[in-house]
């Protein structure tokens, strides 16, 4: 999500290479990032903070407790944290990095494409224009939404955070149904994949309720509508709910951790 996060700003103009400092243990790592983006990367995480104006988490939350205890102390007024990093709340960030201009960011990972969706909420003390700077970031890495109540960043990670899971899931369920009734793994693939991605376009250019659309598709009597039956059948609905809602519930208990 990181390299997402650079490619994006380089690619929408928003930051020149020779702006952004990347800090990584691996040296493959750092080797590879400025031979494909051309931005300057060290091991050091003070370095690399030293002079942001910006500085983006993007450690797995396990790790931060280490990160943190190595730069508490050392942000200064004037520099906000951005983090993209699961479950880890605004008063866990605030606490452990000693510092409270922080923004909290909840990417996908169609970000990768360009395609993602962030949720994020900023502490009262960003500047408005770090705000829009932020702001004008996630849009390079699909569609954002901002929220006041960090509460909400939950329910977006139950939705759009693991959303992509589901679909993926679908997918790999679709792919594997046609070739079971004895389509190629190939040509089956490129049918699941189209047809989603289809749908999505199409819902997102029409005006309509999901229902109505599903129901341009579904003759009386038809194949579609036998199909969907059987997903009633299997509680397919009320299956997507509950996996919704035991994400909400897990992003909630890995706050508490955190905190």
């Amino acid at each position: 999500m990181a390299e997402a996060m650079i490619a994006g700003a380089i690619r929408g103009n928003v930051l020149l290479p020779e702006e952004i400092i990347a800090s990584d243990v691996l040296a493959d790592r750092r080797a590879q990032l400025e031979q494909t983006y051309g931005v300057t990367t060290t091991a050091d995480n003070i370095e690399a903070c030293l002079n942001a104006d910006l500085i983006v988490f993007a450690v797995k939350p396990q790790t931060f407790p280490d990160v943190a205890r190595g730069l508490a102390g050392h942000l200064k007024k004037g520099q906000t944290v951005l983090s993209i990093m699961a479950g880890v709340t605004m008063p866990a960030l605030t606490e452990s990095l000693k510092h409270d201009a922080i923004i909290r960011v909840m990417p996908n990972t169609p970000a990768q494409e360009g395609l993602g969706m962030s949720a994020w909420i900023a502490s009262a003390s960003v500047p408005e224009a770090t705000k829009e700077a932020a702001k004008t970031l996630l849009n390079t890495l699909g569609e954002e939404i901002e929220f006041k109540d960090e509460h909400y960043l939950d329910m977006a990670t139950a939705v759009s955070g693991s959303g992509p899971a589901y679909v993926f899931t679908f997918a790999e369920a679709l792919i594997d149904a046609g070739v079971a009734i004895g389509l190629p793994r190939d040509v089956a693939t490129k049918m699941a994949v189209q047809t989603i991605l289809g749908s999505i376009v199409l819902m997102q250019r029409r005006p309509q309720h999901p229902a109505e659309l599903r129901a341009m598709v579904t003759s009386p009597g038809g194949t579609t509508a036998a199909a969907l039956q059987e997903l009633e059948r299997g509680a397919f609905r009320s299956t997507i709910a509950e996996a919704v809602r035991a994400a909400y519930e897990r992003s909630i208990a890995l706050g508490q951790k955190e905190s």
